[in-house]
């Protein structure tokens, strides 16, 4: 090997390994996605709970100490440093307008990851909660996008999820909630979103539960 061969080597495994690290960094920056069921309570006992989803009701069981969530107000000077949001929104003139804000906590970024139907089956409005490919709802429909901020200038928001991004108008006035750990009595019919697991004999179980109160319309 003559040295010229031999330097152009030693430089590209230089390169090889100072890339090493970084790529191994950006990996460690994203949050797996979490799975969980949101739909209308049916019944909540402490111990299971029962969701109706769009595609029917769903049991899952209390396994561990519950974390309970509910939402408290905030206001949009929080939006960028939130570690993950979901934004309510409606498509007007053909663009998609904020209806309402969630601030997640980093303990659950990356929920909600695609897109679920949240009233149970025969319902006559829906609502939607996005985090994936973006399909283009009816008229009378409503979306939900989860995910990360990229950019926020105050008129309009970018929010990135696990392959793409929604760019979202916020109104002045959309009302903001962080979402956050406190105790929360459950009635039948609430909205809820529960992170969970499948255990092995295909048991959901979950130690985390959200109440979600939509904005007043």
């Amino acid at each position: 090997m003559n040295h010229y061969s031999l330097r152009r080597l030693v430089y590209a495994t230089l390169l090889a390994v100072l890339a090493t690290p970084l790529t191994v960094q950006a990996q460690a920056k994203a949050a797996p996605p979490i799975d969980g069921v949101i739909g209308k309570l049916q019944s909540f006992d402490g111990k299971s709970l029962d969701v109706a989803t769009a595609a029917g009701v769903v049991h899952v069981v209390v396994k561990g100490h519950l974390t309970t969530y509910k939402q408290i107000p905030s206001d949009l000077s929080h939006v960028a440093g939130a570690p993950y949001i979901g934004v309510a929104s409606a498509e007007q003139d053909g663009k998609q307008v904020a209806k309402q804000i969630f601030l997640f906590p980093a303990e659950l970024r990356g929920a909600a990851e695609g897109s679920v139907l949240t009233d149970p089956p025969g319902a006559t409005s829906h609502s939607r909660m996005t985090n994936g490919t973006i399909s283009r709802p009816a008229a009378s429909h409503s979306r939900m996008t989860n995910g990360t901020v990229e950019n926020s200038n105050g008129s309009t928001l970018v929010v990135n999820y696990q392959d793409g991004s929604q760019t979202i108008s916020i109104p002045p006035s959309v009302p903001v909630t962080l979402v956050a750990p406190q105790q929360v009595t459950f009635t039948p019919g609430d909205v809820v979103y529960a992170t969970t697991k499948k255990l092995s004999d295909g048991t959901l179980v979950t130690d985390k539960i959200f109440q979600f109160i939509p904005a007043a319309h």
